[in-house]
């Protein structure tokens, strides 16, 4: 099973460590995995975006063209990407920020409240990992397990306290799968 993966946002809202925890986590699981970021030239506040390739079979090309799974972070994201999503596949938007939809009915759109979770949740900067909480629940591309892990690894130097936060980020954005 190969799962194609292009995650989209701006600067700072931690897009690319997402993507490169999933593939990790992949690694982790024994699994081929590639991971290409793209971003432009602005510290915080430009775009940025990774696709991710988690993949039982070897892997032949990093670029992806149809993907099955998008997430969008932002409103510019979601009008250069949402189109690409091939059909039947998964369109996860982060509905804090994006109050228009795809106007798709061939996708599954995933509305995740990433902003309004992370600071129920006592982090602002956890919109990411709610949103990853989300993906991973209803894609299951990777286990739960191995994406606990990579939190634990990512935040480690930080503390425990920053890792349990982010573990009760990606249980809020699981949850929010539960009602789509």
């Amino acid at each position: 099973m190969q799962h194609e993966v292009i995650f989209a946002g701006f600067g700072g809202q931690g897009i690319l460590l997402i993507g490169q925890m999933v593939a990790y986590a992949g690694m982790d699981e024994g699994k081929n995995v590639t991971w290409l970021p793209s971003y432009g030239p602005e510290m915080r506040g430009g775009t940025a975006s990774c696709t991710v390739v988690v993949s039982d079979k070897p892997i032949g090309s990093p670029v992806i063209s149809s993907p099955e799974i998008v997430v969008v972070m932002n409103r510019p994201s979601l009008e250069k990407f949402g189109p690409q999503v091939r059909k039947d596949g998964y369109l996860f938007i982060n509905s804090s920020m994006i109050d228009v939809r795809s106007g798709r009915n061939d996708i599954k759109e995933i509305l995740v409240p990433c902003n309004d979770l992370a600071a129920k949740v006592g982090n602002p900067r956890s919109a990411n990992i709610v949103m990853l909480g989300a993906l991973i629940k209803k894609t299951e591309i990777i286990s739960e397990a191995a994406i606990r892990g990579r939190i634990e690894y990512a935040f480690k130097k930080k503390g425990t306290d920053l890792i349990k936060l982010n573990n009760t980020a990606l249980d809020e954005g699981a949850k929010t799968t539960l009602k789509q």
